[in-house]
């Protein structure tokens, strides 16, 4: 059986600050997920044109992340 794959998708505003990114935890904004996800699984994220960006992760490694930040 394989694991799902999660893609988290990123919207920057034109000054480079996150406006949008999905599978945000309530608690963080969404810079701070942003900022999060790029210190642990920074190696999944690609960059698109249009300020917009791609983290593509498994999702048990979705909810390892989310755990982190909820401790």
């Amino acid at each position: 059986m394989q694991t799902e794959t999660v893609m988290i998708h990123v919207r920057f505003a034109p000054n480079g600050t996150v406006v949008e990114i999905g599978e945000r935890p309530p608690a963080l904004a969404p810079q701070d997920w942003f900022n999060h996800l790029s210190l642990r699984a920074g190696m999944h994220y690609q960059t698109f044109v249009g300020g917009r960006g791609l983290f593509r992760l498994p999702r048990p490694e979705v909810e390892s992340l989310k755990a982190d930040v909820a401790a």
